[in-house]
């Protein structure tokens, strides 16, 4: 028998997620969870996961705290 991961979608009815392979809203488990970004509290919120995602890696990009490098004029120990 060969070992592999457990592809059965995951997730229950009143959650939203957003599949990426698909491009669309989905409520509870329809896809496998590899594939969507979620859940979310409603289809409209769902459906603006990609926006979500974008904002949320700029502000991550921007956060001082997550970079290794000494910000732009600080002295380095």
């Amino acid at each position: 028998m060969a070992l592999g991961f457990n592809r059965k979608p995951t997730g229950k009815p009143g959650e939203w997620f957003y599949c990426i392979k698909h491009a669309k809203v989905e409520e509870g488990p329809e896809c496998p969870a590899k594939d969507r970004l979620g859940p979310y509290a409603s289809r409209e919120e769902a459906g603006q996961a990609l926006a979500i995602a974008d904002e949320r890696n700029r502000e991550w990009r921007d956060d001082p705290r997550w970079h290794d490098e000494p910000a732009a004029g600080a002295k380095e120990d």
